[in-house]
């Protein structure tokens, strides 16, 4: 996962293979950004895997945001396996959850 900043936002991405947007959750609490989810094995199949190395079960990272942001314009965008969450700044401090697009 990484954060950047620009002159008004705070961007976040994570790169989240294969999950769909109802097993990933976004919730900003003060200046904390919390990004988590569950990620389901593959089921039994037909196939029989040589190796597996993406990890399973449940995930949770909290980001501290140096300064407020706009909890109401707060954006998550779940494309191509990468969560994208932007962040307006602000100078008011606000609890949401955030849903992805």
């Amino acid at each position: 996962m990484d954060l950047h900043e620009t002159d008004d936002c705070y961007v976040v991405t994570a790169e989240l293979p294969g999950m769909r947007q109802e097993a990933v959750r976004v919730q900003l609490d003060h200046d904390r950004l919390t990004l988590s989810g569950v990620r389901q094995p593959r089921g039994p199949g037909s196939d029989q895997f040589q190796r597996i190395e993406r990890g399973h079960g449940t995930f949770s990272r909290t980001f501290q945001l140096p300064l407020p942001v706009d909890a109401a314009r707060i954006t998550a965008d779940l494309r191509d396996g990468v969560l994208t969450v932007t962040c307006p700044k602000s100078d008011r401090v606000t609890t949401r959850r955030i849903e992805i697009g």
